[in-house]
């Protein structure tokens, strides 16, 4: 078991993602947002990717995008199975936001 290290996670690119699903398209948007899960993890370069929906409100959902630096979130960007599931994930959306954050605590 690893033992938590704030460095582990306070030192890298975080990428905040909101999505709002358009109506009746929630479910398929969870599954490929669960899809996207696992590959991500692997690549080199993340730490964590970790989607959440709503309880009440489930067309909203949110992404916490761990990476070792701002190379590794565009590496992620151009892999197949990215640019497979966001053309499938994108005509779902009614809105995508995207916020990128740098700590400035240690």
């Amino acid at each position: 078991m690893k033992i938590f290290n704030f460095k582990d996670y306070n030192d890298g690119f975080v990428v905040s993602v909101n999505l709002t699903a358009k109506q009746g398209f929630e479910a398929k948007v969870a599954a490929l947002l669960e899809q996207l899960v696992a590959p991500t993890m692997a690549e080199r370069g993340v730490r964590l990717f970790l989607p959440y929906q709503s309880p009440v409100s489930p067309e909203l959902f949110f992404i916490f995008e761990l990476y070792e630096d701002e190379q590794a979130w565009q590496d992620h960007q151009q892999t197949e199975h990215f640019k497979t599931i966001f053309a499938v994930l994108s005509p779902c959306l009614a809105k995508r936001e995207r916020v990128a954050f740098v700590p400035f605590a240690a």
